[in-house]
C-alpha cells in the first residue's frame, strides 16, 4: 500500500469510501476490505453509517492503530459546541477513542471558519483527532484556514477524477503540504463511455475504472477513496494500485473533458470564485 506522508499525517493512498454503505452490507464490506489488505477507511456523520462501520472495523480483527478512519462534521454543525458534540457522537457511534482525520464536510455561507477550526484544533489538542481537514474547499477558502488562520490542514477532500481538473487546488495544497483526497474517483460510473479509456485498459488487461484509479494514485500527495461494496470492487481497485501508466496513457487521459462535477449540491460554494 502506498502510503502518503506529510508533517501532519501518514495516510494510505488508498481508501474504502462508504457513502450510501448502510446496516449490516456496510459492516461487512467494511471487515472484508480490512482483510483483504484496505486500511484506510472513510465514512461521514451525515452518512448516518458510523455504527455499522464501527462493527466491521471491530469485525475485522484488525488492531485499531493499523488502520486509518476519516469522519466528517456536517455543515450546519460548524459552531464550535455542535462540531464538538458531532465529534464525540462519531466517536461513539464507531466506538474509537480517536479518528485519525476530522474534517469539515462542506463549507457553510456565513460560516465562522475561525471558530470552527479552532474547535477543532483543541479537539487535535486533546486527542479525540489526530489530524483536522476540510472537505469541498475551494482555493479561497483553503487560503482562509492556512494562510488566513493558521490551522494544520492535513487534508482537502474533493471530487476528483479523469474528467474533472483540480490543478488549482492540487498547486495550492501541495505548497502547503496538503494532501488532496478525491472522492467520485470513477466519475460515478461514466468512464465506460469514453472508448480512449477502453482502449488504455485493454492495452494493460483490465478495465477503464482501475486505469482512473491508478492515474489519481500515482500523482503526488493524492489519495482516492472509491465505494466498494463488492469483494470483487474492493480486489479491483488493491490491484490498481500495481498499474503503471506510461506517457503515452497520460496524454490520452489529458485530452478528455475535464469539466465535468457530478456533485453539486445547493449549498455548494461557489467553486470558481477567486477570493
Amino acid at each position: 500500500m502506498k502510503i502518503i506522508r506529510t508533517r501532519h499525517l501518514a495516510m494510505p493512498a488508498l481508501g474504502l469510501g462508504t457513502w450510501r454503505l448502510a446496516g449490516e452490507a456496510c459492516m461487512q464490506s467494511v471487515a472484508r476490505a480490512l482483510g483483504l489488505g484496505y486500511r484506510h477507511i472513510d465514512t461521514a456523520a451525515m452518512y448516518a453509517n458510523e455504527e455499522a462501520v464501527g462493527r466491521g472495523l471491530r469485525a475485522s480483527g484488525v488492531a485499531r492503530e493499523e488502520i486509518f478512519l476519516t469522519s466528517k462534521v456536517w455543515h450546519d454543525h460548524l459552531d464550535p459546541a455542535a462540531l464538538r458534540r458531532s465529534c464525540e457522537a462519531s466517536l461513539a457511534a464507531l466506538d474509537t477513542p480517536y479518528l485519525d482525520l476530522f474534517l469539515i464536510h462542506w463549507p457553510a455561507p456565513g460560516m465562522e471558519l475561525g471558530a470552527a477550526l479552532e474547535a477543532m484544533m483543541r479537539l487535535r489538542r486533546e486527542g479525540k483527532v489526530r489530524a483536522i481537514g476540510v472537505s469541498n474547499f475551494t482555493v479561497a477558502l483553503m487560503r482562509r484556514a492556512v494562510e488566513g488562520f493558521g490551522a494544520p490542514i492535513a487534508c482537502n477532500q474533493v471530487e476528483y477524477h479523469v474528467l474533472r481538473e483540480q490543478n488549482a487546488v492540487l498547486h495550492f495544497a501541495r505548497a502547503h503540504e496538503v494532501v488532496v483526497t478525491a472522492y467520485c474517483p470513477l466519475a460515478q460510473g461514466r468512464l465506460a463511455e469514453y472508448p480512449e479509456l477502453a482502449a488504455i485498459a485493454a492495452k494493460h488487461a483490465t478495465t477503464p475504472a482501475a486505469i482512473a484509479l491508478a492515474w489519481l494514485l500515482e500523482q503526488d500527495q493524492v489519495a482516492a477513496i472509491p465505494k466498494a461494496g463488492r469483494e470483487s470492487s474492493q480486489r479491483a481497485n488493491l490491484a490498481a494500485l500495481g498499474l503503471h501508466l506510461d506517457d503515452a496513457d497520460r496524454a490520452t487521459i489529458a485530452a478528455l473533458p475535464k469539466n465535468e462535477r457530478f456533485v453539486d449540491p445547493a449549498w455548494a460554494p461557489a467553486w470558481d470564485k477567486a477570493a
